[in-house]
């Protein structure tokens, strides 16, 4: 069961990760700044040798190594968490039924393009730039039982420029999520706060 908002204005998240976690590491940056009300309960990896539990370790978080999705909520409800994020976590989440609307994920590409199963990381920028488009960028949805899909709340766009490699156009897409993700985390829990 997600915390009975024991604090309304910081929210108890739950981190899920699959690789360096450059995306945790922004929102721990922000929440250290004060640019980001929260507070990060744990940091879990379905990948032991994934340098984002690392970080995690090194801000004094709870880290855990988790493949099945029974532990994964387990251990959310063990840390009474508000919400789930996913920062770059490859697997499929089922979503039981207490955290419908409480898992967000960042995908690197304007969905409902260039999503599915396999499209992370460099895998989207070369698909963007192999299929031609002028414009790219980075969308926060709400997860449901499927590959990208369920309620955008944020998407940035950045332009896709002609000299741009996967590396250089995921240098930038990057760029935008790190302002994005922040601020559909706090939409959203603006949204659950004033539902409940």
């Amino acid at each position: 069961m997600p915390a009975q908002h024991s604090s309304a204005d910081r929210p108890r998240l739950a981190v899920l990760l699959s690789g360096s976690g450059r995306t945790l590491q922004n929102l721990l940056d922000r929440i250290d700044e004060g640019r980001l009300a929260g507070c990060i309960a744990g940091v879990a990896s379905d990948r032991d040798e994934a340098f984002g539990l690392q970080r995690a370790m090194d801000h004094g978080i709870e880290t855990r190594t988790l493949t099945e999705p029974s532990a994964i909520w387990s251990w959310v409800s063990e840390l009474a968490c508000d919400m789930v994020l996913l920062c770059g976590y490859v697997r499929l989440l089922p979503i039981i039924p207490e955290f419908d609307g409480r898992v967000l994920n960042i995908h690197p590409s304007l969905l409902p393009e260039f999503g599915g199963k396999g499209m992370y990381g460099e895998n989207v920028h070369a698909a963007v730039l192999k299929a031609g488009r002028k414009e790219s960028g980075c969308t926060v949805h709400l997860c449901n039982n499927h590959y990208d899909d369920g309620r955008v709340l944020v998407q940035a766009r950045v332009p896709v420029l002609t000299e741009d490699t996967p590396q250089s156009l995921g240098t930038r897409v990057f760029g935008a999520e790190c302002e994005a993700y922040p601020a559909a985390i706090a939409m959203r829990w603006q949204e659950l706060s004033t539902s409940s």
